[in-house]
């Protein structure tokens, strides 16, 4: 199967049966084998009626819903382990995405090797206040901490092999960093393709400013993670060692300065530069322990599911 489209969604009803269409008519005209798989994540309103009529009218059309909703990240993740196509197209389904863009997208995977290609709307038709300037300062960031060169991290229109798919964890809110978390796991071809950003034609954005804030939290996260990640002994370890010899350094000089320096002055313990050294010592400490059950808990974790699917359709 050459493309497998990936849709996540909630409360996207009016623009389903339209999205389909496109996608058909693109793929039929391009001669694509294809399936596409919506992920109805935990939608109140009739999506998930309407994508069983479309599954009925179409064997490519499969479905997938979760029993409530779960996030955008745990639908991806449902969608990319059902995925079957040698291409896997990423794209939310209210219409802001151009599926037209699909067939250049393929053949900068399959033609020009790239593991991803990340869609970049350079021209946006949301609010500049409300999203374009936060989210000109978050893909700012998130470049400069990741070292991955996208200018726009949050479009949802992505290309990539099936193999990058296969082998990512998507899970939390971590869908921003799919290009992130591709690099980490050794896909470090990963290119961008200025797409077509449509105005939305039916109901209301389901994101808000708090997306952005989330976003930079994730973006510490995942930035901790891919230093740290499997080996947080290096971070706190390193850190606790440290601070423990800066707090045991200053006790050792507190007490040669009372023995030898100063033997009738105050006692130790009433100056208050030996709270700070007990402190940082105990701290240090603290970090040390951090890092060694972190340790601990990396190398006895189990994986378990992350959403509960109500129903699936040709799946």
């Amino acid at each position: 199967m050459n493309i497998s489209v990936v849709i996540p969604l909630l409360n996207e009803q009016e623009s389903l049966i339209e999205l389909y269409d496109w996608i058909a008519k693109v793929m039929q005209s391009n001669r694509f084998s294809y399936e596409i798989i919506f992920i109805d994540d935990g939608s109140t309103d009739d999506s998930w009626q309407v994508i069983e009529q479309l599954s009925q009218k179409d064997d490519n059309v499969k479905g997938i819903r979760f029993l409530k909703n779960f996030g955008k990240s745990q639908a991806l993740h449902a969608g990319f382990e059902k995925a079957r196509g040698n291409v896997v197209i990423t794209m939310d389904a209210d219409l802001q995405d151009n599926p037209d863009e699909i067939p250049e997208l393929y053949t900068m995977i399959v033609n020009d090797g790239f593991d991803l290609v990340s869609g970049w709307k350079k021209k946006r038709y949301d609010s500049v206040i409300s999203k374009n300037l936060p989210s000109k300062l978050f893909n700012w960031a998130a470049r400069k901490t990741s070292g991955v060169k996208l200018h726009d991290f949050n479009c949802g229109l992505k290309a990539y092999k099936q193999e990058v798919v296969k082998n990512i964890d998507v899970n939390g809110e971590m869908h921003r960093y799919i290009p992130v978390l591709s690099k980490n796991a050794g896909f470090a071809r990963i290119g961008e393709k200025v797409v077509l950003h449509q105005a939305r034609k039916y109901g209301e954005t389901k994101f808000g400013m708090d997306r952005f804030i989330n976003g930079f939290l994730d973006l510490i996260t995942i930035w901790f993670i891919s230093r740290f990640g499997k080996r947080p002994m290096h971070l706190f370890g390193a850190l606790g060692v440290l601070m423990f010899i800066i707090g045991f350094g200053f006790s050792l000089y507190l007490g040669i300065d009372k023995v030898f320096f100063n033997p009738e002055g105050r006692l130790i313990t009433e100056r208050p530069q030996f709270y700070i050294a007990l402190a940082t010592m105990v701290i240090g400490t603290q970090f040390f322990v951090a890092g060694f059950l972190g340790e601990i808990i990396l190398r006895s974790r189990q994986d378990k599911k992350r959403y509960l699917i109500k129903d699936k359709l040709n799946l």
